[in-house]
């Protein structure tokens, strides 16, 4: 009897597509998993990362579109946990500090534009939402408002925080021991509870809906984390956030950043990606030499100034502080002041800068 030769029948688009999310999640659980067994600082989400763009230059990866703000909802959260009443008024004490730094992380991203302007071929509008260290969305948003090449800027904007994030986790984990600062940044950590955290995600997530409507970057973040401070600050904590659903959170977020890293999206501009890791490096340079003299000015933790000023993104120097218990309420505001701070002070800067008859 002749065997059957017909083909075998075909996935259908969402089997396909839930296959890709399973393979992309348990590959970015494995890399996570690497670097946590080898006491990576940040190990979750830098594992997770590097293992999705590995993939990614070989196969299809996704993750499915509830994961990245499930993810920020519950690091939201803990990163809100941080603070208690006697933290929020000690973090509202270093409030000039806290705007200076945002003041000195744009003007080193000032510094850095005619270089880029020379060496990546953009026009001088381009590079000045490329070297500003904000937030990818933020900054993207910002760009496309001057007219200047969205495109280009989100690729140099995720090629900063990349670098950031894969240099500095390691680098303060060698020059500042695990919970090196405690003091008045820090708080006691409350007992888990399902009940109360299920309680502080939904209030979460009434938070972010209408930050989430007036278009603000990352409100499943704000949202949780301005819930989480309000509790903490008037000791109405209800629950902690457990270790393993705020590493489960980093891979959501590290197979996120990865999934951007495709064969196509870093070979679309060879040189563009070299000298926004370049600039990167030396932003990154510039505002470690500037967090130094303010740190000893201020009396604030040398380690904690050093990943505040970091030009990485908020969620990524929070984190880092938190994994390394290195003042993550301070560092938190430093990054969450200067988000403020561009939002409000790129558009005009930009206009002054640039304005009537300067070269573009």
């Amino acid at each position: 009897m002749v065997g059957d030769l017909s083909p075998a029948p075909q996935p259908s688009p969402a089997e396909s597509l839930l296959r890709t999310h399973l393979r992309t999640a348990v590959v970015a659980a494995l890399g996570g998993a690497v670097l946590h067994l080898l006491r990576v600082p940040l190990a979750w989400m830098i594992g997770a990362m590097l293992a999705t763009a590995l993939l990614a230059w070989h196969r299809p990866v996704a993750m499915p579109a509830w994961a990245r703000p499930a993810g920020l909802v519950f690091l939201g959260l803990a990163l809100g946990a941080t603070f208690s009443g006697p933290v929020l008024a000690a973090v509202t004490g270093a409030l000039p500090v806290l705007l200076a730094g945002g003041l000195l992380s744009m003007a080193a991203g000032l510094a850095v534009v005619p270089l880029f302007t020379r060496f990546a071929g953009t026009d001088k509008r381009t590079a000045f939402f490329c070297a500003i260290p904000g937030g990818i969305v933020v900054m993207a948003m910002l760009a496309q408002e001057a007219k200047a090449s969205v495109a280009t800027v989100t690729l140099a904007q995720t090629l900063r925080v990349l670098v950031v994030v894969l240099a500095f986790p390691p680098l303060m984990g060698w020059l500042a021991p695990h919970g090196e600062y405690g003091g008045a940044f820090s708080a006691a950590r409350e007992a888990f509870s399902w009940p109360g955290l299920l309680a502080m995600a939904a209030a979460g997530l009434l938070a972010a809906w209408p930050l989430r409507r007036l278009g603000l970057a990352n409100p499943w973040m704000l949202g949780p984390c301005a819930v989480a401070v309000a509790l903490g600050a008037g000791g109405n904590l209800p629950s902690g956030v457990p270790v393993p659903l705020v590493d489960a959170a980093q891979v959501a977020m590290g197979a996120s950043l990865g999934t951007r890293l495709t064969r196509s999206f870093l070979l679309a501009s060879r040189r563009l990606a070299v000298v926004s890791a370049l600039s990167a490096a030396a932003l990154s340079v510039l505002l470690t030499a500037l967090a130094v003299p303010v740190a000893l000015l201020s009396g604030l933790p040398m380690a904690a100034m050093i990943l505040g000023l970091a030009p990485g993104g908020m969620l990524e120097m929070s984190l880092t502080a938190q994994a390394l218990e290195l003042a993550v309420p301070l560092v938190l505001a430093f990054h969450l002041l200067r988000t403020v701070l561009c939002n409000l002070l790129v558009g005009p800067l930009h206009r002054l800068v640039l304005r009537p008859g300067a070269p573009r």
